[in-house]
């Protein structure tokens, strides 16, 4: 304990939040027992929504604005990752799921260089080079090939990534809560659409995105709740140690996620990582890493 008080500011802040967005993903995974993901997903915004607006009634935005259609974008694309990123909490080990999402700095550093034309240095190809045989690697080829779950988290990550990439634009047009509440608006609105849908749409291939609302009760409501809390709390933290050391750091610190979420998802019984699986996931985290250190 002594040892985690004489680490920088940031460094903690991200610590903790690691830890806390790990348990949160464990509270996702006992609610999957009881509805769809897409309720999960819808659960994890709302709350974030209400916090937001209360935040923005006690200060109003100052936000230049202009750029509706990007930040409706932003929304979307973070969205969509969530949608993929919750159903893959619900069905694989939470470790995995995880991984996957820590794919997205890979992602942003090609879309960042790809639309708004940052420069790429070799160390950081080199780096993206290596992400890309960690994917591999957790895909795991010689056993049953690429899978719906591969191909959503894979997907979770390029969908962050483009939603990470607008950021950067939007901030110089938006407030902060602004760009928060955009993504988080479109995922509570979004669950409610599709639910709608699923009324009258029967496609198990879209279970990640279909499903019937089940009211929670008893003890649901405890995962339901736990979930968005400290899903807003790790933002909140992450937000801080960003704010307080450089985000090369920072970014590094954040996969130790990665680890809590393993150790977390084998309290829950998750199997621990294949050999193929732990390889991938080292070479993703150092990827990760070396793109961060990169820039």
């Amino acid at each position: 304990m002594k040892r985690i008080k004489e680490l920088n500011k940031g460094v903690q802040y991200m610590l903790i939040a690691s830890f806390t967005f790990a348990i949160m993903g464990a509270f996702a995974k006992l609610a999957s027992d009881h509805m769809p993901s897409l309720e999960v997903v819808f659960f994890r915004n709302v709350f974030g929504v209400a916090i937001i607006a209360y935040a923005i009634y006690k200060s109003p935005l100052q936000s230049e604005g202009g750029k509706p259609f990007l930040l409706l974008f932003r929304g979307m694309m973070g969205f969509l990752a969530l949608l993929g990123f919750f159903y893959n909490i619900a069905h694989i080990p939470l470790g995995d799921a995880m991984t996957w999402s820590k794919t997205s700095p890979i992602f942003t550093a090609i879309f960042a260089w790809l639309f708004l034309s940052e420069h790429l240095s070799k160390k950081a190809w080199f780096a993206i080079f290596i992400g890309f045989i960690g994917i591999v690697f957790i895909t795991e080829p010689t056993n049953i090939g690429f899978t719906k779950y591969d191909a959503l988290g894979l997907f979770s990550g390029i969908g962050a990534a483009l939603a990470y990439t607008s950021i950067r634009e939007l901030k110089k047009h938006y407030d902060t809560r602004a760009i928060v509440l955009s993504f988080m608006g479109v995922g509570t609105v979004g669950p409610l659409i599709l639910f709608a849908v699923s009324e009258f749409v029967y496609m198990p291939s879209l279970d990640f995105m279909l499903g019937e609302f089940v009211m929670p009760s008893g003890v649901v409501w405890v995962y339901v709740i736990a979930m968005g809390v400290l899903a807003t709390i790790s933002q909140l933290l992450m937000t801080k140690a960003y704010s307080e050391t450089k985000a090369g750091i920072v970014g590094a610190v954040s996969y130790t996620n990665i680890l809590f979420s393993i150790m977390v998802g084998v309290m829950l019984g998750d199997a621990l990582p294949s050999l193929s699986v732990t390889t991938g996931i080292i070479l993703v985290v150092l990827a990760g890493i070396l793109v961060a250190r990169a820039k």
